[in-house]
């Protein structure tokens, strides 16, 4: 029961947190909201997922949304800057 609580929790938190991404305008402040969904979908896959593997495919999720959202950050920017 406890788990089934925290997997309804971890999916409310990834709405919410898509409901304001999609919301925002300014890209720059979608990107917090964007690492939170990540956290929440990285918990919602090890919770649904009865495999010792789960904790690993959780960590590969997160781990490549967060350079993605990184990357988009970086983009957004301007890139690195040489002098």
């Amino acid at each position: 029961m406890a788990e089934l609580i925290a997997l309804y929790v971890c999916g409310v938190v990834a709405l919410l947190a898509a409901v304001r991404c999609l919301a925002e305008k300014e890209t720059y402040l979608k990107l917090p909201y964007l690492n939170v969904m990540n956290f929440a979908v990285a918990g919602i896959i090890v919770l649904l997922i009865d495999h010792p593997l789960s904790l690993l495919a959780g960590i590969a999720y997160f781990v490549g949304s967060t350079l993605e959202a990184n990357a988009i950050a970086s983009a957004k920017a301007g890139g690195v800057k040489h002098d």
